[in-house]
């Protein structure tokens, strides 16, 4: 098994770009904590060998108590084997994490802290509608490092709507200073039923152009690898080989199952979702039964995942485990399919994996799509 994934639904705000589900109202949140720890009982038997990562995402997952983590960890301790050297992750808003948190904090199971600072611009922060400021991010690293925790991710957004070269040079600055050894970065995205689209539709926000996207991603890319960090994902980087045990699991299309409301399971041969509705799932999993929907997945579709989560990192497609996993028919197909950019020298083959070149990473999506399979 590869790992645990728990999505805790509740956000004190929320901000403008985000469309994960997610509710603002806390009050039920003893309730929440109450029915997840029964679907970890439920489920139990999901999970028969040592779990290697364990997730709290969101949400803001740095909502949750002393006692609710406490909660959590009790359970998952009694139903799952965790591994001695399991990753185990909470993603926390800086404004959460004051110096008494951190504490409760270090002395739960908890090895890793995601913080999701998204820039060190207070400008752009009031605009993406975060909760803390600037300096609020920078001292919530610095008392998670001074409190023990030395495997630190921070959350980074760029082509945010008048964002200049020069302000996300800084923001990149700033974060390479911290000494952090783990650092995610995406570009903003116009999700659909989010304020920021609504925004967008009424023409009061204006997208970056493609050439300054460009160019911050090239920007990205060379500071962070100059600063020490390794691009091991489209939109990762890692210091000393931390690389994200949980989210490479998902690249390497290992099993793992997902907790709470909206959280999706993969069990290598399907994937399946708990229902998005706090009450909904509460009062299921109260009566013993969980919502869900289920998806089989073709052979063309587990292929497709393959090349999208393959090509994605450093590591690239296993052509070796391509041929044995899905034969003659899809291999034949995925390297006709990438002669062309191989040739262009956007994609190589090393160490018999298919691996996109540093020019072929800026195109990566039209790459991928040329190698999907459509039935």
């Amino acid at each position: 098994m590869a790992g645990i994934y728990i999505h805790i639904p509740f956000c004190k705000t929320r901000c403008v770009y985000c469309d994960f589900y997610k509710e603002t109202d806390e009050s039920q949140i003893n309730a929440f904590v109450s029915a997840l720890c029964k679907e970890i009982q439920l489920r139990k038997n999901e999970v028969s060998e040592s779990v290697k990562s364990v997730y709290l995402g969101g949400g803001t997952p740095s909502r949750l108590s002393k006692q609710h983590l406490e909660q959590i960890f009790e359970t998952l301790n009694t139903e799952f084997s965790i591994d001695n050297n399991a990753e185990i992750t909470l993603e926390a808003n800086p404004d959460d994490l004051s110096p008494e948190y951190i504490q409760i904090l270090s002395q739960s199971p908890l090895n890793r802290i995601s913080i999701g600072i998204q820039s060190f611009e207070d400008d752009e922060l009031k605009f993406l509608s975060r909760r803390h400021s600037s300096q609020q991010a920078i001292d919530a690293v610095k008392n998670c490092q001074q409190a023990g925790f030395h495997n630190i991710s921070i959350d980074l957004i760029y082509g945010l709507p008048r964002q200049t070269l020069e302000i996300w040079e800084k923001n990149l600055k700033k974060a390479c200073e911290l000494n952090i050894q783990h650092i995610s970065a995406y570009h903003l995205i116009y999700e659909e039923k989010t304020k920021l689209y609504s925004l967008l539709q009424k023409g009061r926000v204006q997208p970056v152009n493609d050439d300054t996207s460009t160019e911050m991603f090239s920007m990205l890319i060379n500071m962070l690898t100059k600063n020490g960090f390794e691009h091991y994902e489209i939109s990762n980087f890692a210091k000393n080989g931390l690389y994200s045990k949980h989210n490479t699991s998902y690249w390497q299309n290992e099993r793992y199952i997902g907790l709470a409301p909206s959280a999706h399971s993969y069990d290598g041969e399907n994937r399946s979702w708990n229902i998005a509705s706090i009450k909904k799932y509460i009062t299921s999993v109260q009566s013993g039964k969980l919502l869900q929907e289920t998806e089989h997945l073709t052979l063309s579709k587990k292929y497709n995942e393959f090349i999208l989560t393959g090509l994605r990192t450093m590591w690239g497609v296993d052509l070796q485990q391509l041929k044995s996993i899905f034969g003659e028919k899809y291999y034949d197909f995925c390297i006709k399919n990438a002669q062309k950019y191989i040739n262009k020298r956007l994609l190589t083959i090393k160490n018999n994996s298919l691996i996109l070149t540093r020019e072929g990473i800026f195109i990566s999506d039209g790459i991928m799509s040329e190698l999907m399979f459509i039935d």
